[in-house]
């Protein structure tokens, strides 16, 4: 039997402490544990064409849905009896330190989600010691970055423009500038179909309309720091008028090709790699040809919908081009489980774009301080649950891809 007995009011009222609320950025950050967490904030935050803009993809949006699912379409296997007390988060990648096995991916327009911009997710960058990437489609020029993380490593993500010398200048100027990596992207010679920026009437600068006004009444923060901040300024475009879409038609080239490759290896003294590769005859032909390393990413799901998922091209590509070739992944990480899995698949690297612009809408520089710590803690619990102290102790054995999407044959 249990024994009973009157309540002591001393121990009621411990029970009835109230915590007061909190209010402000630290503490709404505070209540996000998770990169869909951050996700929801921002959105609340921020006015509809803005967010879409980031949060969607192209056509169906299937090519990004495909990328998350087959992140959570993995099992792990844990060694047991292997304490790994002290975890070690820390890679060399591309000749140089990254504290953590990430970094910040390049993304455009990004003043437009939350005025700081691009200053916020170089300075986080550089505090967190992983590298930080600069679009040319980015709202800070390349020596505003610099002064943001002076001591971190910057890189910058090319496109090769239908004017030469505008992109042949954006090499100079990120080279003097002491940027140490160039990704070179091959996967937007045309604009994909962003719908919702078409039903949104997403455009740059953007414009006001009966819609966006009334989407802007909750949200009169995002406003006032749009219109109190200066004007937005593109690391290489002076128009800026229309739809993203027309932006990107009228500046890209379809016609690119590995000569333009072999051009901006000429004109770029440090690391090159290529962003945008999406098989395997292709990844081993960079290689071949002397490349620093690999992206394999879809560009978010935003170009090609339906196109290969990165994660799921991963294995195959590092068996045919070899363990010690720098492979890189993107497209659809939102978990730092998403990270470990794909160092231990066999990428060097990984980037991250929506996230970080979760962490930047929901709370500007703190929000992507926010993101980097829910990343970590993430990447170093599941380390540690594997067993596992370091990156380098990561291996194929450790995570089996669980199969929905077959080829018809297979």
């Amino acid at each position: 039997m249990v024994q009973r007995q009157i309540p002591n009011p001393a121990d009621v009222l411990e029970f009835l402490k109230i915590k007061m609320p909190e209010f402000g950025k630290e503490a709404r950050l505070k209540k996000a544990f998770s990169i869909y967490d951050l996700r929801r904030i921002a959105k609340r935050r921020t006015p509809a064409a803005a967010f879409d803009y980031t949060d969607g993809a192209a056509d169906d949006e299937l090519s990004i849905q495909r990328a998350r699912q087959a992140f959570e379409d993995i099992e792990f296997h844990p060694d047991i009896l292997t304490p790994a007390e002290h975890v070690d988060t820390s890679t060399e990648i591309l000749g140089g330190p990254s504290a953590l096995p990430f970094g910040i991916a390049p993304t455009g327009f990004t003043r437009l989600m939350q005025t700081e911009g691009e200053t916020a997710g170089a300075g986080a960058a550089g505090a967190a010691g992983i590298p930080f990437t600069l679009s040319t489609l980015g709202t800070t020029s390349i020596e505003d970055v610099k002064k943001a993380n002076p001591d971190g490593r910057n890189w910058f993500q090319l496109y090769v423009m239908r004017d030469r010398d505008i992109s042949y200048g954006l090499v100079e100027r990120a080279a003097k500038a002491g940027f140490d990596t160039l990704q070179f992207t091959v996967d937007t010679p045309i604009a994909g179909n962003r719908m919702r920026d078409a039903r949104n009437g997403f455009s740059i600068p953007p414009q006001l309309s009966l819609g966006t006004i009334a989407n802007a009444i909750p949200r009169p923060w995002w406003w006032i720091d749009f219109l109190t901040t200066p004007k937005l300024e593109f690391a290489s475009l002076s128009s800026t008028g229309g739809t993203v879409g027309d932006l990107l038609n009228s500046a890209m080239d379809p016609t690119i090709g590995y000569d333009d490759l072999a051009t901006i290896r000429e004109l770029w003294p440090g690391n090159i790699v290529v962003k945008g590769v999406q098989n395997v005859p292709d990844a081993v032909k960079l290689i071949d040809l002397g490349v620093d390393g690999i992206i394999l990413s879809n560009h978010g799901g935003r170009q090609l919908d339906r196109a290969p998922i990165p994660f799921r091209l991963l294995p195959e590509v590092v068996k045919e081009v070899g363990q010690d070739a720098t492979v890189m992944v993107d497209t659809g990480i939102m978990n730092g489980q998403d990270i470990v899995a794909s160092m231990a698949l066999g990428a060097k690297f990984t980037l991250v774009g929506r996230a970080y612009l979760y962490g930047l809408m929901a709370g500007g520089r703190e929000g992507v301080d926010r993101m980097i710590q829910i990343l970590s803690s993430e990447i170093r619990r599941t380390m540690a649950l594997l067993g596992v102290s370091s990156i380098d102790e990561l291996e194929p054995r450790h995570v089996t891809q669980l199969t929905r999407l077959v080829p018809v044959g297979n």
